[in-house]
């Protein structure tokens, strides 16, 4: 049930009973009529924009167009007034039953309300943190896994079918990086005296691993030369660290579908096979690029290059794809791995990048554009910094990563729940500051506990009804009288819940699910502020005297938890049944 879209199709047909009477032309386009919750809530429940963006293309004035339609809409049951406002708005204000049907309809679909067609079972390939595998996860791949994984269920709520997906990226030099630092710390569990030198990971964390090595190998290894084991453990550490990134994720909650290993591209022509469809495309050349800005002379050396003709796809400059020396840049390997994610048949990608990776983002569209030849849609959603605070103040914690704060740090501190809604509360190319006293908070302040506050009060009178021997099933409450349901607040937050399916639509089309922590404080607002009236006006309150009266107002509040629910779930948050 989506009233939203309920009282569009209901314009759009009062348009075209204009167009059927001549009134209006019959070749408009009607694609950006809109309805929805005006910005004034006392200028009714909802609006509609028809009348402005049709006044152009029919060639009349918006408010002549708008006295005819609210001539039209006026007049069906659900409508009690269309009014003409501005230079050719219409707001409109619905009948009471409209709203009071919402209850019931949620109580029927239960935490699937809201859920859309919308993505129409579209492949989308979601691909989030994405760490290099050299240690545990820190506390900006946090915010990027709660990002993506809520963007992913998200999507999936809306209709469409997804991918979660890791690129592993185990193909570069950072993992010989690893190897030689595992391989310290293999010397140290044998008892040798070892001194990480600059460039290598000092992290405690590789302590247990270069033991368990110790354990496997012996001392193999000992007194050997890179060549005898730099392979071997270079592999044996990309797993350990696949292994500990695996349980950071875990312990957010986070579980991937796919793993894709960058180093699987290369040596099996898959590299070949992506640079070759672009030569195909005639967007591979041998150049030399200008120099970049701000070098001087002395500090460039001009030189001829392969290049990949991503100017015609709407880059700043060409890109090269192979160094001077014949072996590939790092752009190569990625053009490859989208050339796979492509060829999988997705409809959409999308990538979560961190804030560091801006400069990369025209260059990875323009590969994408090239090889599905501007079929498949690539979104690039970079993850700004996170601070940490505590009670305002700048906050360091253990760091046993040796120079970083890790997800486990942060998700010990204040719990999985706390950790992804707190990062979903602000845009993800906004800054967060992360405050760890403000997010384990009791108070109205802290929407992470107003939220889960409103589903435990929710939780609290349906216990409290069945201890007084009324029905409150959702069986039962779906059967309650919900005409009862009149007062202005009452209607209010029936108004707030009509809101959710339209909001998982604009949230899914935004890749913003941001926008789903945001309306759920708001909604939780609504049912506080319904059940401190209740102090005032005893029938407000959701245990009445009788218990068909009860059975109404708990319906109105069980719907709330019912859609609180619902949008946790795509945050990945756990309802909270009672606080503690």
């Amino acid at each position: 049930m989506n009233l939203f879209t309920d009282i569009r199709a209901l314009v759009l047909q009062a348009i075209e009973a204009l167009q059927a009477e001549g009134a209006l032309p019959v070749d408009l386009n009607t694609a950006p009529v809109t309805v929805e919750p005006p910005r004034d809530p006392l200028h009714g429940d909802m609006a509609t924009n028809a009348a402005m963006v049709l006044a152009k293309p029919a060639k009349q004035k918006p408010r002549d167009i708008a006295e005819a339609l609210a001539a039209k809409i006026g007049a069906d049951a659900r409508i009690v007034s269309a009014e003409v406002a501005g230079p050719g708005f219409l707001n409109l204000r619905l009948a009471p039953s409209l709203w009071q049907q919402l209850p019931q309809a949620i109580l029927t679909d239960g935490t699937a309300f809201g859920r859309s067609g919308m993505g129409q079972g579209e492949k989308i390939n979601v691909e989030y943190v994405s760490a290099n595998p050299t240690g545990p996860l820190h506390v900006g791949h946090t915010r990027g896994a709660v990002f993506g994984d809520a963007l992913a269920s998200l999507l999936d709520f809306a209709g469409y079918d997804v991918t979660r997906e890791y690129y592993i990226n185990d193909g570069g030099a950072q993992v010989d990086v690893l190897a030689r630092s595992v391989y310290l710390r293999y010397l140290e569990a044998q008892g040798h005296e070892v001194e990480f030198a600059d460039g290598t990971y000092p992290g405690d964390y590789l302590i247990p691993v270069g033991e368990k090595l110790k354990e496997q190998v012996g001392d193999k290894y000992v007194g050997k030369g890179e060549q005898a084991w730099l392979e071997e453990i270079r592999n044996f550490a990309t797993e350990e660290m696949m292994a500990l990134i695996r349980e950071d994720l875990a312990q957010l909650g986070v579980k991937m579908d796919r793993f894709f290993s960058e180093k699987s591209l290369y040596g099996t022509g898959r590299i070949e096979a992506a640079i070759d469809s672009l030569n195909a495309k005639g967007l591979i050349y041998r150049g030399v690029l200008e120099p970049p800005k701000g070098k001087t002379p002395e500090d460039w050396e001009p030189r001829e290059q392969t290049l990949f003709k991503s100017t015609e796809h709407g880059d700043d400059v060409d890109r090269p794809i192979k160094k001077s020396d014949g072996s590939w840049t790092y752009f190569a390997p990625d053009i490859a791995y989208h050339y796979d994610k492509v060829s999988r048949g997705y409809d959409q990608l999308i990538d979560v990048f961190g804030a560091d990776h801006g400069g990369y983002v025209k260059r990875m569209k323009a590969a994408v554009s090239a090889l599905s030849q501007g079929t498949v849609p690539l979104d690039i959603k970079l993850i700004q910094l996170v601070k940490l605070f505590k009670n305002g103040e700048p906050f360091k914690m253990s760091k046993r990563a040796g120079t970083f704060v890790t997800l486990r740090d942060v998700v010990d501190e204040v719990g999985p729940d706390v950790t992804r809604f707190v990062m979903l509360m602000r845009k993800n190319d906004a800054p967060l500051d992360f405050d760890f006293a403000k997010a384990v908070e009791q108070s109205k302040e802290n929407p992470v506990f107003y939220v889960q506050y409103a589903h435990a009060r929710v939780c609290s009178v349906i216990r409290k009804a069945t201890e007084a021997g009324i029905d409150v099933s959702d069986r039962a409450l779906m059967q309650a009288d919900l005409a009862v349901l009149d007062h202005e607040a009452e209607l209010g937050l029936m108004k707030k819940l009509s809101e959710w399916p339209r909001l998982v639509e604009i949230a899914a089309k935004g890749h913003e699910p941001h926008k789903v922590a945001i309306w759920l404080n708001e909604l939780a607002s609504d049912l506080h502020a319904l059940w401190n009236k209740g102090h005032d006006e005893p029938a407000l309150r959701f245990l009445q005297d009788d218990a068909a009266t009860s059975q109404s107002k708990i319906a109105l509040a069980r719907s709330v938890a019912v859609v609180i629910s619902a949008g946790l779930g795509i945050l990945g948050v756990t309802p909270a049944e009672e606080m503690r």
